[in-house]
């Protein structure tokens, strides 16, 4: 089996079994690995948008819906992806399987580049996005496994989210100005940075320490007694094991663990109405203003600075905290005050985002003052993913690939879903109204993080989850 092999290479034989005591240089390393692994998935989501018109024109598509299909489709993928990735990381360790779905990625990529009907091209996208929906699951496993302090590993989070943002930011703009050429040259590209990523995550050491600890398990007896973690958890789970406990457990917490189920319903409509801007912004900055496919690319570069200013603020809030608690003051020690506040200024200032693009998208007015909205958004938006999956991950440990698992696939079923609507939303309301329509609902979903701050702490003491973890952890 391909993840067994991967999984018992030599170089991997002489890591440390505890990831926390390793190196700042190695765990740097493997902080760059992840985000290399993440913005290759992200930039795939995106690269068809620049390029809807030539892909149309190349394989006489007209109908408006299918045109939305190659985007949809990899978030269709990504909707399957972390359902299973994540969970399987927690039993087979991260390495195997980022490099496992990494390499069909690869393929996919290249499949795309070469298909020779747009049926093809649809069917590729969709199996890229079920081997790229795996970095998003497992990177944030992988960065609690090496950071045990809060501290650093929110920072890490947060650099790391930060900067593959640029991904989605990037494929329209890449694919408005390579589709000139051909638009089959944005897969080519896509193929040449998969390429140069390849020699960074062949490095990648595991990182999931109970894989680490089941490994030298397997030469002492005594490391077998004494980690019941090691020797109990992790045994090659039988088919149906497999299937009802560890590839369910992302769906289990989302039903079961209200922090999980509100987070997931939060980013997923962020995150939708992320992805439904690839299919407004044209039909606001071409139709409307007039641009080509590349300037309208070039509108999601306030978005992508936005969002590299939003680490800048989260670093900010976290000294704020930090010489709080050096301070002793009583609310550092409410655990929701260590990430949600993020969110509940990112919440507000992402909605009023979307209602001054709905009123500010209009001929009369200069393209540059819609544009520039995109700059808050991208702060907004980014700060609310900073603050839920940091918490999500502070909250659920060694499992935090399954909660942030859950929250990638529910967020992909919105994310796929919504954009779909676009056409038809934008052509019966207006520009105006449609994308008012998404402020208020982003709005209302904004008093989530609020309610964390207020029933946090409850939601987490009476979570029958943690307290089935709490009983497994050995004594």
């Amino acid at each position: 089996m391909l993840v067994d092999s991967l999984e018992s290479r030599p170089a991997q034989a002489a890591v440390p079994v505890d990831p926390y005591t390793w190196s700042t240089q190695r765990k740097a390393f493997v902080f760059i690995v992840g985000a290399i692994a993440v913005a290759n998935s992200t930039l795939g989501s995106a690269l068809p948008s620049g390029a809807v018109s030539f892909i149309a024109a190349d394989f006489g598509v007209d109908n408006e819906q299918q045109l939305i299909l190659p985007i949809t489709c990899y978030l269709i993928g990504y909707i399957l992806g972390p359902f299973v990735f994540g969970p399987l990381s927690e039993t087979y360790g991260r390495r195997p399987i980022t490099l496992f779905t990494f390499a069909f990625y690869t393929v996919f990529t290249l499949a795309c580049a070469l298909a020779p009907t747009f049926a093809a091209l649809i069917v590729f996208r969709l199996f890229a996005g079920i081997f790229a929906s795996s970095p998003p699951a497992v990177t944030g496993g992988i960065y609690a496994d090496i950071y045990s302090d809060p501290k650093t590993r929110g920072r890490a989070m947060a650099g790391y989210m930060a900067a593959t943002t640029l991904g989605p930011t990037i494929g329209p703009l890449m694919s408005g100005y390579l589709s000139v050429i051909g638009w089959r040259w944005t897969y080519w590209v896509a193929l040449i940075i998969v390429g140069a990523s390849w020699p960074f995550l062949l490095l990648l050491p595991e990182t999931f320490g109970p894989v680490l600890r089941r490994r030298q398990a397997k030469g002492s007896e005594n490391m077998a007694q004494t980690d019941a973690m090691a020797s109990t958890e992790l045994t090659r789970e039988n088919w149906h094991h497999l299937f009802t406990r560890i590839l369910a457990r992302p769906i289990k917490m989302f039903c079961t663990e209200s922090i999980v189920l509100f987070s997931c319903l939060y980013l997923a409509l962020i995150y939708a109405i992320f992805y439904l801007f690839f299919e407004a912004y044209p039909i606001i900055f071409e139709d409307m203003y007039g641009m080509t496919p590349g300037e309208c690319g070039l509108m999601f570069v306030p978005i992508a600075v936005g969002a590299l200013l939003s680490f800048g603020a989260y670093l900010l809030y976290d000294s704020v905290y930090q010489r709080a608690r050096e301070q002793g003051k009583h609310w550092v020690e409410v655990e929701e005050y260590r990430r949600l506040p993020l969110a509940c200024i990112g919440g507000p200032l992402y909605s009023a985002t979307i209602f001054w693009l709905a009123w500010t998208a209009n001929p009369s007015i200069h393209w540059m003052v819609p544009a520039i909205a995109g700059l808050p958004f991208g702060i907004g938006f980014l700060l609310i993913f900073m603050a839920l999956i940091n918490y999500l991950a502070d909250a659920y440990g060694i499992f935090a690939a399954s909660a942030i698992a859950a929250s990638s696939g529910v967020r992909s079923i919105l994310g796929a879903v919504l954009p779909l609507a676009t056409n038809a939303m934008y052509g019966k309301l207006g520009v105006h109204w449609a994308t008012s329509l998404l402020g208020f609902l982003s709005l209302l979903m904004a008093l989530i993080p609020f309610a964390f701050i207020r029933f946090g702490r409850h939601l987490r003491e009476n979570s029958k989850f943690s307290q089935s973890l709490k009983a497994s952890q050995p004594k």
